[in-house]
């Protein structure tokens, strides 16, 4: 019996891979994504098709950190001159008022009745499901009875969207993550004074890799934790990849260690026979077989 098997082929794949040596929160994954290549001006576009420009300001600037040069990125609320920092949508999570608190349905409604592609409007509201989700269930309520308040913070709409357009426009064929670092030590909110992570944050990594106790403080947030359950395929901690480029995503916070969000871009070969061939070496077995 001759059985004749074509050279397996190769294909490369375009990885974006988070590492989350210091967590991740929702404005430090855009900081990371533009300093790794998404163009500014696309951004603010896509961003604009939300009709909430009159709402909040994007101020972007390249800073360093603990001597890592990277990209901030502060969404600045018109109303109040609020600027967002690295952790702030936990803090709005647990009860600061000062911002405007819109419900799941509002948010829905923002994005399916903005220009955006649907693409980004399915990302976008799948990123939002996995913290409202996590909130409803933390509070033992429905998702119509919950009181968004992180989800509902213009600053998180920002993020939350803005990782959705940032994906959209690198064209990844898969993203990947590192075991996610937490924190530690505690957080003083509306409900008390609550562990870090904090209940929502936990809740939304459920079966993935994580880290605690880097620092005395929280790196990851509802938001940054959302974004990477709703988009990783694959967290490890062992990357394989032809890496192409690197962004910095610098944080609002002073750790001793660098408060920065690393993501790299690059090539994963793969060597796959596929379906084609291995129909073909089926169909020639099945006729050797029969000639004998």
């Amino acid at each position: 019996m001759i059985i004749i098997i074509k050279e397996m082929e190769r294909s490369i794949m375009k990885v974006l891979y988070y590492d989350c040596f210091c967590g991740i929160s929702g404005d430090m994954n855009l900081s990371a994504l533009l300093d790794l290549g998404v163009d500014e001006a696309y951004l603010r576009r896509e961003l604009s098709k939300l009709n909430l420009d009159t709402e909040y300001e994007l101020h972007v600037k390249k800073e360093t950190q603990k001597g890592i040069s990277g990209t901030r990125v502060d969404v600045v609320l018109k109303q109040d001159h609020h600027h967002h920092g690295a952790n702030s949508d936990i803090v709005h999570a647990h009860g600061h008022t000062h911002h405007e608190h819109r419900n799941l349905k509002d948010i829905e409604n923002i994005i399916i009745s903005s220009g955006l592609s649907d693409q980004v409007k399915k990302a976008s509201m799948a990123i939002f499901m996995k913290v409202a989700e996590a909130e409803a269930k933390v509070h033992g309520k429905s998702l119509d009875e919950v009181h968004f308040h992180e989800v509902g913070a213009i600053d998180s709409i920002i993020d939350i969207v803005g990782a959705a357009v940032g994906l959209e426009y690198l064209k990844v064929d898969k993203v990947m993550a590192s075991s996610v670092q937490l924190g530690g030590g505690f957080v003083k909110c509306a409900h008390g004074t609550f562990p870090i992570p904090a209940p929502a944050t936990i809740e939304i990594l459920k079966d993935t890799p994580v880290k605690t106790g880097i620092v005395a403080s929280e790196t990851t947030t509802p938001t940054g934790a959302a974004i990477l359950a709703a988009n990783v395929s694959v967290f490890t901690d062992h990357m394989n990849l032809s890496v192409k480029k690197i962004g910095y995503g610098i944080g609002h916070r002073e750790f001793e260690i660098p408060n920065v969000l690393r993501v790299y871009l690059g090539c994963e070969e793969q060597r796959d026979q596929g379906e084609k061939h291995a129909k073909e070496v089926c169909k020639m077995i099945a006729a050797d077989n029969e000639n004998q």
